[in-house]
């Protein structure tokens, strides 16, 4: 009997195309890489004789705090949390009856739609501290700038956030109540707002993080809270209360981090 000759062909995980386009997009990385570093006069060598300078200064000038400073930091801390608890507040109501309008699911008006859109790209493309500037210009310094800045920069946020999720609901509800001859307002109530309220709900709480971080930013503008008082400071070269604020800002994010994070993780 004749053997039958097995030919062994060997098994590509990857068409030679693959490794082409690979090689491709990897040069042009670094070449992206390499544009970054002449453009912003990156060194290495100057970053890394950073370090020494930057644990020395932490040693000797952040250390020990001055805990006497403690009210004064506590009183600044509570209205930075008043602004970001003010500005999410007034944007959670302000977006709510705006994200059904950016919603191709509920929305089916091209003119509305895509004007909303656009409104909400112009705004979030505009960086909070040019927005705070902006409102500093218009009602002056102090806390009301700032929460009118981040109310409108979290309404964009917001809307764009939970329209995502309107896109991406269940639609046999919709459908069984435009069946039965629902209305538009129906169809919200008992097919749309059951399903994005606990969605809703969550993205408030992240932007609530997002809005307390980016308060103490805005005080260094003239936001009040928190970063004015880091500031004021930092031109008084006094590093030992800037460490006091460093420190208690830290347990402030985290434990409100953790909370969010826990309160969202049960919504979900």
């Amino acid at each position: 009997m004749k053997r039958k000759k097995t030919s062994s062909s060997k098994v590509r995980l990857f068409k030679p195309s693959f490794y082409i386009k690979l090689i491709g997009v990897s040069a042009g990385v670094l070449v992206l890489y390499y544009l970054a570093i002449r453009q912003t006069n990156a060194s290495l060598a100057r970053m890394l004789s950073a370090f020494p300078i930057f644990f020395r200064m932490l040693i000797e000038d952040f250390f020990p705090p001055d805990f006497g400073y403690f009210p004064t930091v506590v009183n600044q801390l509570i209205e930075t949390f008043n602004i970001a608890l003010i500005s999410t507040t007034l944007a959670a109501v302000l977006a709510f009856p705006l994200l059904f309008f950016s919603s191709s699911t509920l929305n089916r008006h091209p003119l509305s739609y895509g004007g909303m859109r656009v409104v909400l790209t112009i705004v979030r493309s505009i960086p909070n501290i040019i927005m705070v500037v902006l409102m500093v210009a218009v009602v002056g310094l102090g806390s009301v700038s700032g929460i009118l800045a981040l109310m409108i920069y979290s309404a964009a946020i917001l809307i764009k956030l939970t329209s995502e999720s309107v896109e991406s609901i269940d639609e046999r509800p919709i459908q069984a109540i435009k069946a039965m001859g629902g209305n538009t307002p129906q169809v919200i109530r008992y097919g749309v707002l059951p399903q994005i309220t606990p969605i809703y709900l969550s993205h408030i709480l992240y932007v609530l993080e997002i809005n307390l971080k980016a308060s103490v930013v805005l005080g260094f503008v003239g936001a009040g809270g928190i970063g004015q008082l880091i500031r004021r400071q930092m031109s008084l070269f006094r590093y030992d209360r800037l460490g006091l604020i460093i420190f208690v800002l830290f347990l402030a994010i985290s434990v409100i981090d953790y909370i969010s994070q826990t309160v969202r993780s049960r919504l979900a």
